[in-house]
């Protein structure tokens, strides 16, 4: 099937697919850490921090 059509660059077709699973992964990746450290914040005294440094100005 390949044979039959010549005019496609084969070789940068798949290193078109192969960077855009990569930037999909990494994508994927940074989302999942992001989300974690959203929850790490929720949990922790934001408010209390906020407070203190407010009055300490």
């Amino acid at each position: 099937m390949m044979e039959k059509m010549k005019d496609v660059n084969w070789q940068e077709e798949i290193r078109k697919i192969i960077i855009e699973r990569v930037r999909r992964e990494a994508k994927k990746r940074l989302l999942e850490e992001t989300r974690k450290l959203r929850m790490e914040m929720k949990s922790s005294k934001i408010a209390e921090m906020i407070r203190e440094d407010r009055d300490a100005r």
